[in-house]
């Protein structure tokens, strides 16, 4: 049977709101906070508490989950005073977030001086992982604070410690590059076939099961075929998360040509292609466009 906790989350949008609705239904004590509170109101009438300032939020909260843009975001909470102030002793901080390992190490750090455990803890499963609180949680930080926390993440998803602080976010870029290199892929498949005169819905249905099977050509295959590029995992965010990626490439002095590549094609789709608030998915309109089939 699940303890009930009092927990705070800040950061209501596409990902926070399912993943809040998956904490009261496994009937945790919500506060809950977003900039815009209109996308944090409709919590409300399923049970949860809305705050009208993030101190307010944060005051007596067991534990903290920040579901922000980035790690920028993050920090800038963490270093505000009067949220220092209101974070309760033996409080956990779970920064949910996609940021740079550096961040989450800077984080943690700056918390343990407060007396505050940290665990960097990004997810990956989008939206309908989030839905069905079923996300991959990946988790970075000390191993009795993850074991303090694992009934907590439990209820937004499947969640692994993988190594000291930094390593949460280290996972989270290894899933992005492979998730934007395949995406890169299945749409290049899936214009082959379509082109070629194949049903692509079909060939999707042969691949199932075979090697190059995955989440992302049957669900973001769909969606290609489809034309279906309303936001689920926004091409913006995964712009941020391969510039992260590169970045702490080349801080271990790593070339990584296929990310390099695929990141550029993405930065095309939203400079020239308006595809920033599209569904990263839309990198097939990108191979379209270079292929002189969009009209």
């Amino acid at each position: 049977m699940t303890t009930s906790r009092k927990i705070t989350l800040i950061g209501t949008g596409l990902m926070g709101f399912p993943m809040s609705l998956n904490l009261m239904k496994a009937g945790h004590d919500l506060t809950v906070w977003n900039r815009s509170a209109s996308r944090a109101e409709p919590l409300v009438a399923h049970g949860a508490t809305l705050a009208t300032n993030p101190v307010e939020a944060i005051t007596s909260a067991e534990f903290v989950i920040t579901m922000l843009s980035d790690g920028f975001a993050t920090g800038a909470l963490i270093e505000d005073e009067e949220v220092q102030r209101a974070l309760s002793k033996n409080a956990i901080w779970l920064d949910m977030s996609s940021a740079k390992p550096e961040h989450a190490r800077e984080q943690s750090s700056k918390l343990k001086d407060l007396g505050i455990s940290h665990l960097d803890a990004p997810v990956s499963g989008g939206t309908k992982g989030a839905e069905n609180a079923a996300l991959a949680i990946m988790v970075g930080g000390d191993a009795d604070t993850f074991d303090a926390a694992r009934e907590v993440l439990q209820a937004m998803g499947r969640p692994v410690h993988v190594g000291p602080s930094g390593a949460g976010q280290l996972s989270k870029l290894a899933n992005q590059t492979i998730v934007a290199v395949t995406i890169s892929a299945v749409a290049e498949a899936m214009l082959l076939v379509e082109k070629g005169g194949a049903d692509p819905a079909a060939v999707r249905e042969a691949l199932k099961g075979g090697f190059a099977d995955s989440t992302i050509l049957q669900q973001h295959g769909a969606r290609m075929t489809n034309g279906d590029f309303e936001p689920g995992g926004l091409t913006k965010f995964q712009v941020k998360d391969l510039n992260n990626t590169l970045d702490e490439a080349r801080h271990l002095g790593l070339n990584l040509p296929a990310t390099e590549n695929v990141r550029d094609r993405f930065q095309y789709f939203i400079d020239a292609m308006n595809g920033a608030d599209k569904d990263h998915s839309g990198l097939y309109l990108e191979l379209k466009s270079r292929n002189g089939l969009l009209t």
